[in-house]
């Protein structure tokens, strides 16, 4: 069976897993950072938003949408730029100290799988590569809630992108592309 097969077996039963509980957060984050380490040229903005869902226990899940708009800027090569999109479905660990009403803190460790989408050009058009790779994330951060539906959160992830490997029998092994994204946002609990 393939590594992606089995991925998306444990992160589909986690999801049907969580109990219905009586009270239970969806969350909304748009959020702004910045991409270091790996393979980024320079620290470089980062944008998106993640939805998400905490059940009353400790197990929830989000879609978790990233865009780096000049992810391969360079200052000695002007003439090449690109960037970085990343979609990410995600489970979640975090433990809400105070409640999941009003005030609050939830400490979280995440991690999950998806698309990272990667496009390399030049101002002259002389070339264009597009590439799409299935691509692996784990990190984690902090939600710090303010009242029942405003808080903020902070977080720091670790992307990488998985490569086909006919010599290896789980089909997927780690690629060369990676980075690291630090974000910080409002959230927005309902």
């Amino acid at each position: 069976m393939r590594l992606r097969h089995v991925f998306f077996a444990l992160v589909l039963t986690s999801a049907l897993s969580i109990p219905a509980q009586a009270r239970a957060d969806w969350f909304f984050t748009p959020y702004v950072g910045a991409n270091v380490g790996g393979d980024t040229e320079k620290n470089t903005v980062n944008f998106g938003g993640s939805l998400g869902f905490m059940g009353a226990g400790v197990f929830g899940f989000e879609i978790d949408l990233g865009y780096s708009p000049n992810f391969f800027d360079n200052d000695e090569v002007t003439s090449i730029g690109g960037n970085v999109t990343s979609l990410m479905g995600n489970v979640i660990i975090g433990i809400p100290i105070g409640g999941q009403t009003g005030g609050g803190v939830r400490p979280y460790v995440s991690g999950g799988a998806g698309l990272i989408r990667s496009k390399l050009d030049d101002v002259d058009d002389f070339f264009d590569l597009t590439e799409n790779s299935f691509g692996i994330n784990a990190g984690g951060g902090v939600m710090i809630f303010f009242s029942d539906n405003i808080g903020i959160r902070g977080d720091m992830r670790y992307f990488r992108s998985l490569k086909k490997d006919s010599s290896d029998s789980l089909d997927l092994s780690l690629g060369s592309f990676d980075f690291w994204r630090a974000s910080a946002g409002v959230t927005f609990r309902f």
